[in-house]
């Protein structure tokens, strides 16, 4: 059973390298030029405008199951600000120290972040024993990623210790009832996606 993770296109925020979580950026422009040369049964979404337009440009016929339990996390007041903006202040200093112990006001803790992932996973899991599915991807965020591969990857690593890039995702082959148990996948495969024109 394989389960595969994209992170959306490259958007204009994260060029500035500010957060950006429940609030949404227009994709940049090199986003049209990825393309994969792999096909899933099935195909999941955050629900936000970035990955639902990177699903529609990689995975072009595909019928997205939109995922709202997939969003990155909601960063609250600090959405649109960059570590410049934010360095001088103290709760912020408190929450890159220690992120698991606070939360950025109006925004969510990293525990309520989990916690709406797992819902997430269980109901694409569910659908996936439901259907005999054998394959999907799912197009959501870097952060959704980094949990998803710190909870299921054969090698346990920390959250931070996952690199999750815009251009490669990950796919994860699980045994079906390693998958029903909630389980490690047994393989974890990189994904590239490649330039048009680049083979």
């Amino acid at each position: 059973m394989v389960i595969a993770l994209f992170r959306h296109g490259v958007t204009e925020e994260n060029k500035r390298k500010a957060y950006l979580g429940w609030n949404d950026s227009p994709l940049s422009p090199e986003i049209k030029d990825l393309v994969i040369s792999k096909s899933y049964e099935q195909y999941y979404s955050s629900d936000l405008q970035r990955c639902v337009q990177t699903g529609e440009r990689l995975f072009s016929n595909a019928q997205l199951n939109l995922v709202k339990e997939l969003r990155e996390m909601n960063f609250g007041k600090w959405e649109g600000k960059t570590y410049e903006e934010l360095k001088e202040n103290v709760h912020y200093r408190n929450w890159l120290k220690a992120p698991t112990l606070h939360l950025p006001p109006e925004g969510e803790s990293y525990h309520e972040f989990t916690i709406r992932i797992d819902s997430g996973w269980t109901k694409i899991a569910d659908e996936i024993f439901m259907s005999n599915l054998r394959s999907c991807a799912v197009i959501t965020h870097g952060g959704v990623i980094r949990y998803l591969l710190s909870r299921f990857a054969p090698v346990k690593k920390e959250f931070w210790a996952w690199e999750v890039n815009h251009d490669q995702g990950y796919e994860l082959i699980f045994e079906r009832e390693s998958l029903r148990r909630g389980e490690r996948c047994i393989l974890l495969l990189e994904v590239p996606l490649t330039a048009k024109g680049h083979g």
